[in-house]
C-alpha cells in the first residue's frame, strides 16, 4: 500500500492556496453575493487540504483503551497503558526517519502536582484540604512515605488496583507521589520543563518510551512527544493520545475537549466503553456532540468499541452493544469493534517463541518482581479467550485449559501446542487488524483525495454563484445601447415609469413613517419627544401646585368684589382652577409646537436621504415642491394641534364628575377643606387651609393631566398626522407623475453628456467583468488541474467559456440550473 500524492508535492497543486484565495477575492468584489455565501467552510477545508500535518486525536474515557489501541496500530509498546486514572498526559506521535527517532518530555510544574495531590487526597478522604499541609507533604519524605502507605492500604482494602474506582484513584495517587519523588530534579516550581531524551542519556526511543511508560513517571509528565519510524505516520500524520474525558482533574478532561474542538484537529478516533459498560456514559455522549460541532473534523470520525472481548462472555452485554450500534451508529461507515489488549499483545507474540517463554522473559519481564512472578493481565485474558470465548473454530483448535495448572503453565503449554495459527486467530478476533487496515487505507489512500473533495464541494456553490453573476452581468452590459441617441431614447421611454416609481416610493415612505408613529409606536425620535411632552406636563403641574398662593388669590377675589370683605372657598377654588388650567395650557402649546417642528424636520431630513429623492432631482432638477409642501403642512398640523391643546386644557376648568361623587377621595378632601377654611371669615382661615386646598387641587388635576398625556391627546396627535400626511402623500405622488413634460425637457438637456458617460461606463464595466471572468477561469482551471491529478475529475468546478457567453439570455438560467443539479449530485 502506497501513499496518495499530497497536494503539497504535486506540481498541479502547488498554487492551490493562491487559486482558492483568488476565487474568494473575486467574491469580495461582489457585495450582493458575499452577503449570501458563507466562505468559512471553504477556508477550513482549504486549510486542511494543504496542511503539512494531519492530527488524529484519540479521545475517550479513562481505561477505554486509547493508549493500548495506539500501541496496537503501530505494533510498538510506546504509550503507558493501565487501568484507572493514572495520568493526564497528552502524547503526540509523529514521523521520523529510522536514525532520527527520539522522545521529548514535558513535566508538570510543582504547582500542578500540588493541585492533583489536593484533589486526589480530597477524593480519598486523606485530609489534605489545607494547601499548606499539601505543600509540606511535597517537602517531607516521611510524609510522602506515610501517604503512599495509606494508598497501598486502600488498594488492599478494595481487593486490588482495578477492583473499584476508589482503588484506581489510590493507585493514581501512589504513582503521583512516587513520580514526584523519582523526578523531583526535573520539576520546576511554576513552569513546565521540556527535556530531550539525550538529557536523560537514553540511547534510543525504546529506552525513552520505557521511562515515559512507567506509571510513576507518566503521572508527572504533562506531555510526551514521540518521533518514530512507521509508514502510517508519513505524510504529516500525527497520532494524539489524550487524557480521559472523565478525568478526576477537571483540567485534564478539558484538555481533551479543547483538543477535539480545535479547528486544527483533522480526525478523531472515539474509543468508547459500551462493550464493557453496556451503555454510553454522559461524558461519551457529550464528547460525540462536541465533535459534531467542530467544522474542522466533519465526517472524519472513527468509532471504536474497544474491549469487545467482554461481550464474548456476556450475552446481555453483546445484545446491548448491538442495539446501541444499530440505533445510534447505523449511519456511520467507520464503526469498529476491537480488543486492544488482545490485539496488541497478540501482535507482539509474533516476535516470540518458546525460547523466551512466549514473551515472559522479554516484554512481560517487568511482571517479575523480587517476590516472584506475577501473572500478566494478557496471560489471564489469553487463557480466558481459549477456554470460554467461543471464538475458536472447534475443527481447527482443540484446546484444554487445565484447572490444576497455573495460568502461566496453561499459557506456555497452549502456545507450545497450537503455535502461530492460534496467535493469528487471536489477532483476527481482536478486530485490530481490521481497524488498522481501515485507518491505514484512509490515511494512505483516501485522506488526501477526500480532503480535496471537501474543498471542491465547498467551492462548488461559490463558483456557481460567481459564474451565474458574471453571465448575467455580461449579457446585461452587452445588451445596453452603444450610441448616445439610443441611450437617450431608452431613458425617455423609461421616464414615465421612473416618475411613477418615485411617486409610489414617496407614498410608501410616508405611509411607513405614519405607521411607525400611529400604529406601532416605533419612531424612536417621535416617542422621545412625546415622552418629553408628558414629562413637561407633569413637571409643570407640580410647579403650579407648589407656587399656588391662597393669599394672592384671596386678594384678587377681594379686589373684584370691593363691597365684600369675605371670600368663599368656592371662589378661591374657582380662581385656582383657572390658574392651573391656563398654566398647563401654556406648557402644552409650547411642547406641541416643538413636537411638530421636530417631527417635520426629521421627516424632511429622512426624505432627502432617500434614493427616490435623488432620482427626482435627476429627473426634474428639483424636488417637485416636496419640502415646501411639507413645511406648509407643518404649519397646518401645528395650528390644529395648538387649538386642540387649548381645548384640552380649557376643559380642565370644569371639575371632573368624580369630584363630587360620594365615597371618592376628592369629595372627602373637599369636605375636610370646607371645614378647615370656613371656621372663620377672615383670610387667615383660608391661608391655614392652603395645604388642604393644594391637596384637593392635586387630586383633581393629576387625573386630568394623566388622562391627557396617557390617553386622549396622543390620539389627537395621531389622528391629525394620519389625516394630514396621508392625503398629501397621494397628492404629491400625482404631482410628480404630472411632471412628465417638464422632466422630458429637462432630461433632453442633461442626457447628451450622461449618454456618452454611460457608454464609457458600460464599456468599463464590461471590460471589468471580462477581466474578472479571466481571473475566475484561471483560478478554477488551476484547481481543476489539481483535482484531475488526484483523479477526482467528477468533482471539477464550473468555468465560464466563450461559448457560454454566446448562449442566448434565456439559456443562461437553464445552464446554471444544470450546474447546480450536477453539484448536488456530487
Amino acid at each position: 500500500m502506497t501513499f496518495q500524492h499530497s497536494p503539497n508535492t504535486l506540481p498541479q497543486c502547488q498554487n492551490l492556496q493562491v487559486q482558492v484565495d483568488s476565487v474568494l477575492d473575486l467574491l469580495k468584489q461582489e457585495p450582493t453575493l458575499q452577503a449570501r455565501v458563507d466562505t468559512s467552510a471553504v477556508r477550513a477545508s482549504l486549510k486542511k487540504a494543504i496542511a503539512p500535518t494531519f492530527e488524529i486525536v484519540f479521545a475517550g474515557a479513562f481505561s477505554a483503551g486509547k493508549s493500548m489501541l495506539i500501541n496496537a496500530i503501530l505494533e510498538r509498546e510506546l504509550l503507558y497503558s493501565a487501568e484507572g486514572h493514572a495520568t493526564g498526559t497528552e502524547c503526540q506521535i509523529a514521523y521520523a526517519e529510522p536514525d532520527r527517532e527520539r522522545v521529548v518530555l514535558t513535566f508538570l510544574s510543582e504547582a500542578e502536582v500540588l493541585s492533583q495531590v489536593q484533589l486526589l487526597g480530597k477524593k480519598l478522604g486523606l485530609n489534605l484540604h489545607d494547601p499548606q499541609q499539601a505543600t509540606l507533604l511535597l517537602q517531607e519524605q516521611s510524609l510522602m512515605d506515610t501517604l503512599r502507605d495509606s494508598c497501598i492500604a486502600i488498594i488492599q482494602q478494595e481487593g486490588g488496583e482495578s477492583k473499584s474506582e476508589r482503588a484506581k484513584q489510590a493507585s493514581a495517587f501512589k504513582l503521583l507521589i512516587q513520580g514526584f519523588i523519582d523526578n523531583k530534579k526535573y520539576i520546576d516550581k511554576t513552569t513546565n520543563r521540556t527535556l530531550s531524551m539525550e538529557q536523560f542519556d537514553f540511547k534510543n526511543l525504546q529506552e525513552a518510551a520505557s521511562y515515559a511508560r512507567r506509571g510513576s513517571n507518566s503521572a508527572v509528565l504533562r506531555r510526551v512527544e514521540y518521533y518514530c519510524h512507521h509508514p502510517l505516520l508519513q505524510d504529516g500524520n500525527v497520532l494524539v493520545d489524550t487524557p480521559g474525558i472523565d478525568a478526576p482533574v477537571k483540567r485534564d478532561a478539558e484538555l481533551t475537549y479543547t483538543k477535539i474542538e480545535n479547528p486544527d484537529t483533522s480526525a478523531v478516533v472515539c474509543v468508547l466503553k459500551p462493550a464493557a459498560a453496556g451503555d454510553m456514559s454522559t461524558e461519551e455522549t457529550e464528547m460525540l456532540e462536541r465533535i459534531r460541532q467542530n467544522p474542522g473534523v466533519r465526517d472524519r470520525v472513527f468509532y471504536i468499541f474497544n474491549r469487545i472481548d467482554e461481550t464474548w462472555y456476556n450475552s446481555q452485554l453483546r445484545q446491548r452493544l448491538d442495539n446501541l450500534i444499530g440505533e445510534q451508529f447505523r449511519d456511520s461507515q467507520r464503526v469498529y469493534k476491537t480488543s486492544g489488549l488482545l490485539g496488541f499483545w497478540g501482535s507482539q507474540l509474533r516476535q516470540t517463541n518458546a525460547n523466551d517463554r512466549f514473551g515472559l522473559n522479554s516484554f512481560f519481564a517487568a511482571s517479575v518482581t523480587p517476590d516472584g512472578e506475577q501473572t500478566p493481565q494478557f496471560v489471564n485474558e489469553f487463557n480466558r479467550y481459549c477456554s470460554i470465548s467461543g471464538k475458536l473454530p472447534i475443527d481447527k483448535f482443540r484446546i484444554d485449559v487445565r484447572s490444576y495448572e497455573s495460568a502461566t503453565e496453561n499459557y506456555l503449554r497452549i502456545l507450545g501446542e497450537q503455535g502461530r495459527g492460534l496467535v493469528e486467530q487471536l489477532i483476527k478476533d481482536s478486530g485490530i487488524e481490521e481497524f488498522r487496515t481501515a485507518i491505514t487505507r484512509y490515511l494512505m489512500e483516501e485522506k488526501r483525495p477526500l480532503l480535496l473533495v471537501n474543498l471542491a464541494d465547498d467551492l462548488q456553490p461559490l463558483c456557481i454563484s460567481l459564474r451565474r453573476n458574471y453571465l448575467e452581468n455580461w449579457h446585461y452590459l452587452k445588451a445596453q445601447p452603444q450610441d448616445a441617441n439610443a441611450i437617450k431614447e431608452q431613458e425617455i421611454q423609461l421616464l414615465s415609469k421612473q416618475l411613477k416609481d418615485v411617486g409610489d416610493e414617496f407614498t410608501e415612505h410616508i405611509h411607513a413613517i405614519v405607521n411607525e408613529v400611529v400604529a406601532s409606536n416605533t419612531n424612536v425620535a417621535f416617542e422621545a419627544d412625546f415622552t418629553k411632552l408628558k414629562a413637561k406636563m407633569v413637571s409643570r403641574l407640580d410647579e403650579l401646585l407648589t407656587t399656588f398662593s391662597v393669599s394672592h388669590v384671596h386678594q384678587q377675589a377681594q379686589a373684584s368684589h370691593r363691597r365684600n370683605s369675605v371670600v368663599p372657598l368656592i371662589g378661591i377654588l374657582s380662581e385656582a382652577f383657572y390658574y392651573l388650567s391656563n398654566g398647563l395650557e401654556d406648557v402644552l402649546v409650547v411642547a406641541v409646537q416643538e413636537l411638530v417642528a421636530n417631527f417635520f424636520q426629521q421627516l424632511i431630513t429622512q426624505i432627502q436621504k432617500q434614493e427616490y429623492y435623488r432620482d427626482l432631482y435627476r429627473l426634474l432638477g428639483n424636488d417637485c415642491d416636496i419640502e415646501q409642501n411639507l413645511k406648509q403642512l407643518e404649519t397646518i398640523v401645528s395650528s390644529s394641534l395648538i387649538n386642540a391643546a387649548r381645548v384640552e386644557c380649557d376643559r380642565y376648568v370644569r371639575e371632573r364628575p368624580e369630584f363630587f361623587t360620594e365615597g371618592t377621595s376628592s369629595l372627602f378632601q373637599l369636605r375636610q377643606t370646607l371645614q378647615q377654611a370656613c371656621r372663620g371669615y377672615d383670610h387667615y382661615n383660608m391661608i391655614e387651609a392652603e395645604p388642604a386646598i393644594r391637596q384637593l387641587l392635586k387630586i383633581d388635576f393629576e387625573e386630568k393631566v394623566r388622562e391627557t398625556v396617557m390617553r386622549s391627546f396622543r390620539q389627537v396627535i395621531n389622528q391629525s398626522l394620519n389625516n394630514q400626511l396621508l392625503p398629501i402623500a397621494n397628492y404629491q405622488s400625482e404631482q410628480i407623475l404630472s411632471q412628465y413634460d417638464r422632466a422630458r425637457a429637462y432630461l433632453a438637456k442633461a442626457l447628451e453628456k450622461e449618454a456618452e458617460e454611460k457608454i464609457r461606463q458600460n464599456q468599463r464595466q464590461l471590460a471589468e467583468v471580462e477581466q474578472r471572468i479571466g481571473v475566475f477561469n484561471a483560478a478554477v482551471e488551476g484547481i481543476n488541474s489539481c483535482l484531475e491529478a488526484m483523479q477526482l475529475d467528477r468533482h471539477r468546478l464550473p468555468t465560464l467559456s466563450q461559448s457560454d457567453l454566446l448562449l442566448p439570455v434565456n439559456d443562461v438560467a437553464e445552464s446554471t440550473a444544470e450546474l447546480v443539479m450536477a453539484g448536488d449530485s456530487n
